[in-house]
């Protein structure tokens, strides 16, 4: 079973358009509203993979509700931690030719007590899980070292962590010796203070993330591809994608097609990159199932293309 912790879940509602144009009235060609939050999207697509998943997430008014019972019709577990601020939604425009633009909201704040609630939910339910997936943005209330003590208490129960965060918390955690974290190359810049600019670059910050505590680094670089860094080695995965429709929830769901094929190696990497690149084919934040799957479209190799220059580098 693989746990997930979404400390700022969301409802996500994703409009298809056109073209975004500001200060038009833009008619919208679909619509969708869907449970949101990183470690929500990976309960989504482990869900959507046929493995049990268990989600642990604070949830409050009616947003909150309604991300429960839109989880239940996709058969997913919630153990729900009641909050008394309302639980954000948030906006995503997606245009004709893959840009897409989001609108987050902060979320609530959380009080000691719904911290400790939400701690105590996590410990519950820990025990039968292979993986403790911690993912997303900490809300206001919480302390950036908030992950790590996380990680410290799942490894003292015996349970292995990825972790899929950014910024302060993701450094806090890094001290906690995370089993894996998973930056995109935005997020794996900022880790390292500079900039990416080639593969090379990225599996440069990546070893400098293990030497941080990480025992292994997956990055997704975009259209470029994705990297798995650990103490056996590095490989590079891409796969070949027709046309990307929306890019949201791609992450979540690679993270969830490693951590479902054992969260480790070269194999876990294949199907971490045929996840992402079946999420970016689907509307909104529409996780994958083995059907949507290429795994003849998909290429790992341990002769990582250093010099590569990334189609997006990260300045």
């Amino acid at each position: 079973m693989i746990l997930t912790v979404t400390p700022n879940p969301s409802l996500d509602r994703t409009y298809e358009v056109p073209v975004l144009e500001r200060g038009e009235v833009i008619r919208a060609s679909g619509e969708r509203m869907d449970p949101g939050g990183k470690g929500v999207n990976v309960s989504r697509a482990v869900a959507a993979a046929g493995r049990r998943t268990l989600a642990v997430l604070p949830l409050g008014g009616a947003p909150g509700a309604l991300i429960a019972e839109l989880l239940d019709a996709q058969g997913i577990e919630v153990a729900p931690v009641p909050v008394a601020g309302a639980t954000r939604s948030n906006i995503a425009l997606a245009e004709a030719d893959g840009v897409l633009t989001k609108i987050n909201a902060p979320g609530p704040e959380l009080t000691p007590a719904e911290e400790e609630s939400l701690l105590a939910a996590v410990r519950t339910h820990s025990a039968d899980a292979d993986w403790i997936a911690c993912c997303g943005s900490l809300p206001l209330g919480l302390a950036p070292s908030w992950y790590a003590d996380v990680v410290a208490r799942a490894h003292a129960a015996g349970a292995r962590i990825a972790l899929d965060t950014s910024g302060p918390a993701l450094l806090e955690a890094l001290r906690a010796r995370p089993d894996v974290v998973k930056p995109n190359a935005e997020e794996l810049s900022a880790a390292v203070g500079r900039p990416l600019a080639t593969v090379g670059d990225a599996v440069k910050a990546a070893e400098e993330l293990r030497a941080m505590g990480a025992r292994a680094v997956l990055a997704s670089l975009g259209a470029d591809g994705q990297l798995l860094v650990d103490g056996d080695g590095a490989w590079f995965g891409t796969a070949r994608v027709a046309a990307v429709r929306s890019n949201v929830g791609a992450g979540d769901s690679s993270l969830a097609g490693f951590l479902i094929a054992g969260g480790s190696g070269p194999e876990a990497l294949a199907s971490a990159v045929a996840h992402g690149a079946a999420a970016v084919c689907l509307p909104g934040s529409v996780m994958p199932t083995p059907a949507d799957l290429d795994p003849a479209s998909v290429t790992v190799t341990a002769d990582v293309p250093v010099d590569r220059v990334l189609t997006e580098p990260v300045s």
